[in-house]
């Protein structure tokens, strides 16, 4: 395991649980103490975690957003098998908004590889900088107020800035997907970014690994019965997906990476 997928993992761990047992980690990522606690220090510096006797403490609670980073690291060959099937669902010449975050990234870095031909809007100068030099396709950034770490733009600049757009497609990334409390996010700006490029998109796509399945964050977004088709990595079985199905919602579960098939309706 790379470095910046352990930290990443315990990142993700104290913002869960609130606290972390050095020698707990040690034995779950088999590794020694003292790296255990290297990475502890890193993160300290960072603001994520204060280092108590024996482990650490969040600074935060469980509704606090891990950084970019840690969220890119988390689940990326996930991310990425997700993306494919969601540049299959999209059609050659279409406008696409595709959100900001890590999972629209990766569905940026899939466009890139198929050398797919699109316009795409986005609020995210990571997605804009992926597919600049694309032939074909025509890339429009939305205006508004840079968010540092991420790299989006939010507020009522990108807000307006969407809501001029007439896009075939939504494809939004999210912090959550519960049954009953539909699709939410961390951020409040972001959450509303969001909501303007759903109601500037005929059809929504949410891309959501299985460990957002489940998950409630601090700010709704949309019900499920406001979404089209929901891609992701979890079981079909899982409760939420069920709820999606029940909402009409186009459920697509993909294979893990080592299965054959590409992916599979649910």
């Amino acid at each position: 395991m790379s470095v910046q997928r352990r930290r990443a993992l315990i990142e993700q761990r104290v913002l869960d649980n609130g606290e972390i047992d050095f020698a707990t980690l040690a034995a779950e990522l088999g590794v020694s103490e003292m790296t255990i606690r290297r990475d502890v220090e890193a993160l300290e510096l960072k603001g994520v975690l204060r280092r108590v006797m024996g482990g650490a403490i969040s600074v935060g609670s469980a509704a606090a957003e891990p950084s970019f980073d840690a969220r890119a690291a988390l689940a990326a060959t996930e991310k990425a098998h997700i993306a494919s099937e969601v540049v299959d669902l999209l059609h050659e010449g279409e406008t696409v908004i595709i959100d900001s975050g890590s999972s629209a990234l990766a569905v940026a870095r899939e466009i890139r590889a198929r050398h797919l031909p699109l316009t795409v809007v986005t609020p995210s100068l990571l997605v804009a900088t992926e597919l600049s030099n694309e032939s074909g396709t025509d890339v429009f950034v939305t205006g508004g107020q840079l968010r540092a770490g991420e790299l989006s733009l939010i507020g009522p600049g990108a807000q307006e800035s969407l809501e001029r757009f007439n896009a075939s497609t939504f494809v939004m990334g999210v912090a959550g997907v519960d049954g009953t409390a539909g699709v939410t996010d961390y951020h409040y700006a972001e959450a509303h970014v969001k909501r303007a490029a759903a109601r500037s998109a005929q059809r929504i796509i949410v891309v959501a690994d299985s460990s957002k399945l489940g998950k409630v964050q601090l700010v709704s977004i949309a019900e499920l019965t406001e979404l089209d088709t929901l891609v992701t990595d979890g079981e079909p079985s899982h409760p939420t997906l069920r709820s999606a199905r029940a909402a009409g919602v186009t459920v697509v579960c993909v294979q893990p990476p080592t299965a054959t098939a590409k992916g599979r309706p649910a």
